[in-house]
Formats: C-alpha cells, structure tokens, sequence
C-alpha cells in the first residue's frame, strides 16, 4: 500500500504566519507520512523554518490548521504537546545549555528520567545514540556542552532528538543538520535517516546541499515567499529543476580555478604561520589575491589556526578595528552576530574609522554602506534598521559577510562561513569572493563542503592539528582531500 491510501501522519492547512508588517508564511498547505523522509527546500527567508517551529510548537500559526495522527490542534498547541505526541526538532540554531553537561540535556527532554541515578541512565541513553548514529564521535556524557567545537554540538542535538524513553518518536524534524559536519559525519546521518524511515519514523529534512536532499527523501516540498511551490516525488527532481522551483539560476558546475600561483604584480606574501605543533618544515602561506583553503574532518585544528592568524594581525574578535584582517565566524550565535544590535550597525562595526566623523559615527555613511551591502548580497530584510534576530539564520550568515567584505580589511579569514546558506547567495557569494580576490585582498577559508575548495588557490589539509598535506591546481581533488586527511604526519603525537 502506498503512503497515497492512506492518512497522512501530518497535515498543515492553510498554514499563515505574520511579523508585523512581515508576512512570513502566506497559507502553507503539505503532508507528511509515516516513514517517509520529506525534503524541504527553498532560499533564505522562505519560511521554512518559521513552518517547522509552528509544526514543532515553538511558535504559533497566526491562520490555518494542524493535524497530527488525525487529530487537529488548535491554538495553544505548544513545545509540550509536540514532544507528548512525539514530534521531535533539532534546530538550525542549536537549543543545547552550554552550561550544562551532555547527559544533563538529555534529561530537559525526558523528564521521566529522575530520582536517584538519572545522571548514568542519561549518559547511557545519549552515548547509544551517538554511538549508534555517529561511531567515532569522541563525545563524553559528561563533556560541558559550550567546551564542545560546533560539530560536536551539532552531533548531540542530533543524537538527542533520536532518543526514547516513554514516548515513542513519529517525526524529527532536521534543520541543516549536517551544515557544522564535515562529509563523513555528515555521510553517517544521512545513513541513519535511511535506517530510521525504514522503522518507520518519518524525518522532515532541511537542506541547502541539494545533494542530500535528493539522496535520502522520497518527497521533496520547493518553498518560495512563505509559499509550497513545488511538492513532489523526490524521483520528479534533479539539482537543476531543484534550483529553478526555488527562482534561481542554474549554475553549470563550479568556476575555473585560478593558476596556483597569483599575478606577480599582486605576489605580496601577506601570511606566513607555522602551526605549533607542525612536526616537519610545513607552513601556511598566503599572497596578495589568493584563496587559500583549509581542509580536513572537522575539529583538526583549522578554526585554532584561524583564530591564530587572526590574533597575530591584532585584530579583536568584535572586528572593531578597521584594520588589516577580519573574521567571518561559522558559528554565529556565538561569535558573529550582535543580538541586540540592528542589520545596520552588524554591518557597520567591521568599518568603523571610515564612518566617523570627529569623534562621533555618521549614521548616514553607516546606512549606506548597509543599504549597499545589503542590496549586493540579498539580505531579504524590510530595513537595515530591523533587528538581526529578525532574520533568518542564512540572512544572519549574509550580515557577517557584508560586515567582513564591507570592510577595508586585506584579509579575510572565513571559519566554515556557509552554514545555513542558500544555493543561490552562495553562488553569488563565490563571485563576490573572487572578484575581491582579483583586486588583491586575500581570504583564507575553511570549508566543509569539498566542493568549495574548488575555488580556491591551494589548499591546507590539517590533521591532529598540524598540516598533513598542502594541495595545489589540479592536486585539489576529493581523493587527495580525503588521503591527506587520515595522513599520519612523520613525527606528529
């Protein structure tokens, strides 16, 4: 019997959802079943993940109606009831206490496990699922989750939400889960999804990997302006008519990449850094005009090379200095965006000496060059003047990015920069990047996404925190990415 004939496990009709003046969702209608996988796709700002907040309870429709197993939930239907009828979300932005231990978040969901000894039957209950999901994934129950690198995080988010104790799981929602993991982290969800829908648990997943999308869903729904513009078996797509449901583009592969070597009329050599570690005479370079990857599993040692270049260019983590380097931070709700600030003046901290006037900052000089940026990168926002925590979490990353390229910064460091992006800002980022590189500014990035190294100029593959192999022009391939990344560097702990 085909999941046609039968009742779907989920129904969202007429589904609205109003901001104020913004009207995010404008009548959603879609169907899950039981044991399917639905893939949900769209650009930055969509509503999509307005649509699986209200589906998960964190916020509440302003028009419609929701149904689960047949019943409809009418207003006041909240976190509560979703967990009661088991309905699970790992959010883009993580809900994990960094104050608290693994096992003790488990237990926020699961108030069934108290008494005496909850703590080891919490640990037990999170290591089998990551153990299950995630072999390898060097996690303690007992780790601080805010001492965990963002992957790890990601990985316990995860593993959480596939946890059971009295209520048994119909639907976890996934929103970007795999943008903090590298390929084969990633690789690893991707077959447990796979495992989990063929139990019989229906997984709605959220994706700007487009090749995920169509890898493990068997629907895939195109969002467009708080609309469903396309909902269909997974078999009616391909990458192309993906990326035209949702009004962008089709971008024929990647760019060329540039001779290995840049111009010598821009050859200034800008980074020279050894990591510490590094047992042999590898060192991290970087020219006028180039882009440098870094590349490897995650939590090798590229985010602390990063931050050691960015520290030795003495420039603060608030990008306040308008001086020769700055960061664009993967993990923005910690180190990117200022959450009580405005798009306007996110954007405008990176650039500060060039808007101040005497002593004081020129709000005009300030909102142009926020109105500029924001028009050249696609931040689907009302007003520069609107808070950042009114966006979505792809038009937050798209803040960071103008803040840094908006700046007269001549190094640009990007800790996996990304996450939460769409296909189409990518794209057009990718072209920012280049032509900024063509003119002599000079970005170092890392990536977990191989096929971003394609733009770059040469390439760092960190292991154990040290350089296990440097990659140039046509050396830059997945093979040799994924040989140098479990390459035991001679000497190396």
């Amino acid at each position: 019997m085909t999941t046609e004939t039968v009742s779907p496990l989920i129904s969202l009709t007429g589904i609205q959802k109003v901001f104020g003046a913004v009207q995010a969702l404008s009548g959603v209608d879609l169907d899950i079943h039981t044991g399917e996988c639905l893939g949900l796709v769209g650009h930055n700002g969509a509503g999509k993940s307005t649509l699986m907040n209200i589906l998960a309870g964190t916020l509440e429709a302003s028009g419609g109606s929701l149904s689960i197993a047949g019943t409809d939930l009418g207003r006041g239907y909240a976190v509560q009831d979703a967990g009661r009828l088991g309905i699970r979300c790992v959010f883009q932005e993580l809900s994990l206490c960094p104050n608290l231990s693994v096992a003790e978040n488990t237990r926020i969901i699961h108030p069934v496990l108290k008494g005496l000894g909850w703590r080891p039957r919490a640990a037990a209950l999170i290591m089998e699922r990551l153990d299950l999901i995630f072999p390898g994934h060097g996690v303690s129950a007992f780790d601080i989750v805010g001492d965990l690198s963002i992957s790890k995080r990601q990985m316990v988010e995860i593993a959480r939400a596939f946890t059971v104790t009295d209520t048994q799981i119909r639907l976890v929602i996934l929103d970007e889960p795999t943008s903090s993991l590298d390929a084969r982290v990633a690789e690893q969800l991707l077959d447990y999804v796979g495992r989990v829908t063929a139990e019989g648990i229906s997984v709605i997943l959220i994706s700007h990997l487009l090749g995920e999308i169509l890898q493990v869903s068997s629907k895939i729904a195109v969002m467009k302006d708080g609309r469903v513009v396309a909902f269909r078996d997974a078999s009616g797509f391909d990458r192309g008519s993906l990326v035209e449901a949702m009004g962008s583009t089709v971008v024929a592969g990647v760019a060329p990449r540039r001779d290995a070597a840049p111009p010598k009329a821009v050859s200034e050599e800008r980074i020279h850094m050894r990591p510490p570690e590094q047992p042999d005479d590898q060192s991290i370079r970087a020219q006028a005009g180039e882009v440098v990857g870094f590349a490897g599993l995650s939590g090798q040692g590229q985010t602390e090379a990063l931050l050691q270049i960015f520290d030795g260019h003495g420039v603060l983590p608030s990008g306040a200095q308008d001086t020769g380097c700055c960061f664009i931070a993967g993990d923005r709700q910690v180190d990117g965006v200022l959450p009580l600030w405005s798009i306007r003046k996110n954007i405008g901290i990176s650039s500060l000496k060039r808007l101040l006037s005497g002593l004081l900052i020129q709000n005009g000089k300030e909102r142009e060059l926020a109105d500029a940026w924001k028009e050249r990168i696609g931040i689907r926002a009302p007003d520069v003047e609107a808070p950042i925590l009114s966006l979505s979490g792809g038009n937050q990353q798209k803040v960071l990015f103008a803040r840094a390229l908006g700046s007269a910064a001549d190094i640009v460091l990007m800790d996996d920069p990304m996450r939460g992006v769409d296909i189409g800002t990518k794209n057009e980022v990718y072209a920012i990047i280049r032509q900024e590189a063509s003119q002599g500014r000079t970005f170092l990035w890392y990536t977990t996404e191989m096929e971003e190294l394609d733009y770059c100029d040469r390439v760092y593959v960190f292991r154990d925190g040290v350089v296990s192999e440097t990659l140039t022009g046509a050396e830059i391939t997945e093979e040799n990415v994924l040989r140098a990344s479990f390459k035991q560097v001679s000497g190396a702990a």
